[in-house]
């Protein structure tokens, strides 16, 4: 059995469904369900006894050692975090108390947990702490991709409480003994995305008739990474990384926000034109950039395809393609998410705690 944490999120979800559906494991499922987290993404599994929902926070220490006590998971993936740069520019202080006192608590818990178990469940045992590229700041057009060994440099809030987070899992590993694995991952795009990042919120809007806003000159260029080549990468790792070691997960895809755009306007073009016959392109507005946004991320993953030897297995293109799709079939899940219709579900299954 694992301990999944934040699988109710847009990559968590990912990695659970997948897991699911290779593995004969079972996973706990621990969420709080903030904004982000979304049940309808796990839909799925419904009435699957290989999964177990629990909500709550990675901060309750109490919930946590109780859950590692009953179900004595041989690892735990922490995806829990607060996520987007955005939100933490206008509000950081969540970030700090799930990112940096979040993980602390988790890693207590875990710590404790750990030094119960006997010698064969300890060699064993891992906690796989998933991360952004963010942490390693911002670089110009030429400077080389972020290595493992990069300086980290945080920019954002955001960033910012990630390197913490990064910091303690590296400090337990070195101090405790704790066997941990870090993975930094570059943008990710795919199913069940929260659209408020670039790539749902341009198809969402595309469809709805509504600006598709780019940052500035929107020539900001990410590593785009498709998420289930992401959940493959932190399989592999979980399964053969070197213990106390960074995995770096990229998608070998360097693009501008434009560029991303533009593209997901052919494929919209292509697969659901407008009723007047006219590009999507026409629907492109300029706004004022964010504060401090970084102008470049690009990720090296030499060193996992090396050690371990993974790949991702799509193209931006392929992807890309694959994501639209899933969109434009989904319909029923993103206006249930952009409605708030999924936190009324929410309410009749947890009451006033919802």
């Amino acid at each position: 059995m694992i301990l999944v944490t934040g699988g109710a999120g847009f990559i968590g979800s990912n990695f659970v469904l997948d897991w699911c559906a290779q593995h004969n494991e079972s996973v706990i499922n621990l969420d709080a369900l903030t904004y982000a987290g979304n049940l309808e993404n796990l839909a799925t599994l419904d009435g699957n006894p290989a999964h177990v929902f629990v909500r709550g926070d990675i901060g309750d220490f109490g919930l946590v050692a109780r859950l590692l006590a009953e179900h004595k998971p041989r690892a735990v993936i922490n995806f829990a975090a607060e996520s987007h740069v955005d939100r933490s520019i206008h509000g950081p202080e969540d970030f700090i108390q799930t990112n940096i006192v979040g993980t602390f608590r988790l890693l207590e818990a875990v710590r404790a947990y750990f030094g119960g178990l006997n010698e064969t469940d300890k060699a064993a045992f891992r906690f796989l702490h998933v991360s952004t590229d963010e942490v390693y700041g911002s670089l110009a057009k030429d400077d080389p991709a972020f290595t493992e060994t990069n300086r980290y440099e945080p920019n954002s809030p955001y960033s910012a409480s990630k390197a913490a987070s990064d910091h303690l899992v590296r400090a337990y590993h070195h101090t405790y003994g704790l066997p941990v694995l870090t993975t930094n991952c570059s943008n990710n795009y795919g199913p069940y995305h929260f659209p408020e990042k670039l790539i749902p919120l341009c198809i969402h809007n595309a469809l709805a008739g509504k600006p598709l806003p780019i940052y500035g000159d929107g020539q900001q260029i990410r590593d785009w990474l498709y998420v289930k080549d992401h959940c493959s990468a932190i399989r592999r790792v979980l399964e053969a990384g070197r213990l106390g070691e960074v995995y770096n997960v990229g998608g070998w895809n360097e693009k501008a926000n434009l560029d991303v755009v533009h593209t997901l306007c052919a494929i919209l073009d292509e697969l659901s034109p407008r009723a007047d016959g006219k590009s999507y392109r026409e629907q492109i507005t300029f706004v004022t950039d964010r504060p401090g946004h970084d102008r470049r991320y690009a990720i090296d993953a030499t060193k996992l395809e090396r050690e371990l030897g993974w790949k991702p297995a799509e193209t931006f293109e392929t992807g890309i393609r694959k994501t639209v799709r899933w969109y434009l079939d989904n319909q029923d899940w993103v206006k249930n998410v952009t409605s708030g219709a999924y936190r009324d579900w929410l309410g009749k299954h947890y009451g006033e705690c919802a």
